[in-house]
């Protein structure tokens, strides 16, 4: 393809140019530019574009034909640069925004989009007290009732206002729900402590008492919920990287209550250094948990996902792992998180 050509496509297609496995970043300018993205896990050195032409850079890559990515173009100085031909964004959870695109096989799941005849939960928000369990004296929860009268079990999610807004949770629950493709589920969307995420959400006890103490007790007075002590186990966890972490050791500490965990990008071993939840994965557990874990092709927590897997199994847990083309971002986890939801609260489950 010339190079002229090329350009005509950005402008009409947008950037990147995409032609079977291929994705070619066009940019326009008399200065480079370089571009970082999932396809790297935003590691190392970002990619310089070739210039091609007179003020005309490219680069290609090689991807999936299901991937998803996100990414961004960079200065000389490592400044983000908006893409001319590109659109497309979505908030990048650090005050900034990513570029983002699809190939040919790849789409956003129809179950985060709300359709007219399917009947909604209704949500809520509270504000509780956090004792000493938390950072802060008050901590919001949004609690979400499903469209039944029948009583339910309960999924806490952690980094709950990300899975309300950017994941969509609700309306994915609503649509799953409608179908038939899981039993109707509450859920208590919990929101993290700020700049003490990473210590709260680090295999914390203090974490899992201000679930046990103030959550559960909360969601049990608002929602109507299937009582654990009937149903060992009944009750779910769901997080992502750091909450897929504390969502599995959740599980692992309070199996009879949280006894299906779904994690996403689990971050079972990071700084070099594995988590105390190997450890108590590969104790003979009290109860067995189900357990749904997925992680994008690009993260380097893989690694870690594809080792915890046979711990889990061969301590007896009922385990499951997906790996699917993308990155560490919500967009990539509103899109596979249903897959989770269906395989552990499935109408048969």
């Amino acid at each position: 393809m010339d190079v002229m050509t090329l350009e005509k496509r950005a402008r009409t297609e947008g950037s990147p140019v995409i032609d079977g496995e291929k994705a070619t970043f066009v940019w326009r300018g008399r200065r480079p530019v370089s571009v970082a993205g999932d396809f790297q896990d935003w590691l190392g050195e970002p990619i310089p574009l070739k210039e091609v032409a007179p003020r005309l850079w490219t680069h290609t890559l090689t991807l999936p034909r299901d991937s998803y990515v996100e990414y961004a173009l960079l200065d000389a100085k490592g400044q983000r640069v908006r893409d001319a031909f590109n659109s497309r964004l979505t908030p990048n959870g650090f005050g900034d925004f990513n570029h983002y695109f699809h190939m040919p096989e790849s789409g956003p799941t129809p179950l985060s989009r709300r359709q007219r005849d399917v009947p909604r939960g209704i949500v809520t928000r509270h504000l509780v007290e956090t004792h000493e369990f938390c950072v802060g004296r008050k901590r919001p929860v949004f609690l979400y009732e499903p469209p039944t009268t029948e009583a339910c079990p309960l999924v806490v999610v952690f980094d709950g206002p990300d899975y309300l807004r950017r994941a969509k949770l609700p309306t994915l629950v609503d649509n799953l729900i409608a179908q038939g493709r899981i039993r109707p589920i509450a859920l208590a969307m919990v929101a993290n402590g700020g700049t003490a995420r990473t210590v709260e959400y680090t295999c914390s006890e203090a974490t899992l008492a201000f679930l046990l103490r103030i959550v559960l007790p909360l969601a049990r007075k608002e929602l109507n919920l299937i009582d654990e002590k009937r149903e060992p186990g009944v009750h779910g966890v769901l997080g992502a990287s750091l909450g897929g972490l504390i969502s599995l050791y959740t599980g692992l500490r309070a199996p009879q209550i949280f006894g299906r965990v779904l994690s996403q990008s689990g971050a079972f071993s990071v700084w070099d250094r594995d988590f105390v939840v190997f450890d108590l994965a590969r104790q003979a557990p009290a109860r067995p948990l189900d357990v749904w874990m997925d992680c994008g092709h690009f993260e380097a927590l893989v690694e870690g996902n594809e080792r915890m897997l046979p711990v889990l199994q061969a301590s007896g847990h009922r385990a499951e792992y997906r790996e699917y083309h993308g990155g560490h971002n919500y967009s990539a986890w509103r899109d596979d998180v249903w897959r989770g939801l269906e395989w552990l609260f499935g109408p048969r489950r």
